[in-house]
């Protein structure tokens, strides 16, 4: 119970101000790269007709979520957006799934994750935006239906990113505490296990897919 809340910060020096890391957030997060890595190699190694356990979970990955981003948008936008879409995805399952593993925690635990993942969609959906209606017609959308509503519109953009970010940082950071609590007063015993799988894995894997989908629905709302 002690734990909880506990953060190990690097602090560096930088022109008369301070920069602070969280540092169990980068380690994580790092470790989460060289699994996708170590995964994206062993799927793509062997490429044959009759695909082996990896490539079919790969392609299975690849597969639904192109489909999906060509479902939201339209067939030549998913061709730019769908890998970041698969990316997003495997990076947000991966994170989640690594706190079932003894001595490792979720990156997505600390908010900077999930908000910086949050901000990232948001700018790429309003780049869309950009590209695909022109600068004059994205602007003049944000006056629509009224002049008035300009303070809401922008309100309502900006609480997207809020939204998004706060569900899945809330669900994986409420999980870990139920689970700590109940591991304190059980002593660890039989229920614990069940409840770190059934976060880790259905509740991550769940929060994973609706993240992505909720930023796949924002470049959809930006482009049209």
């Amino acid at each position: 119970m002690e734990d909880l809340g506990k953060i190990h910060q690097l602090i560096v020096p930088f022109y008369g101000h301070n920069l602070v890391f969280n540092v169990e957030p980068i380690i994580m997060s790092w470790i989460v790269i060289f699994c996708l890595l170590i995964f994206g190699f062993l799927t793509v190694r062997r490429k044959n007709i009759l695909p082996g356990p990896f490539q079919v979970v790969g392609e299975l990955f690849v597969e639904q979520l192109y489909n999906l981003t060509e479902d939201a948008l339209d067939r030549e936008k998913a061709k730019t957006y769908a890998p970041l879409v698969c990316a997003l995805f495997m990076f947000l399952l991966f994170s989640n799934w690594l706190g079932i593993i003894p001595h490792l925690d979720e990156p997505t635990k600390d908010l900077n994750t999930p908000l910086s993942l949050g901000l990232m969609g948001f700018c790429i959906a309003h780049y869309a935006g950009i590209k695909a209606k022109g600068i004059k017609k994205y602007i003049s959308g944000y006056f629509q239906p009224f002049v008035f509503m300009l303070p809401l519109n922008l309100i309502g953009e900006l609480a997207k990113v809020v939204s998004i970010s706060f569900r899945l940082f809330g669900n994986v950071m409420g999980g870990s505490i139920i689970i700590l609590v109940i591991s304190y007063l059980t002593y660890s015993l039989l229920l614990p296990p069940f409840l770190n799988a059934f976060f880790g894995l259905f509740v991550g894997t769940i929060q994973a897919f609706v993240f992505t989908i909720l930023t796949v629905v924002y470049i959809s709302v930006q482009v049209r």
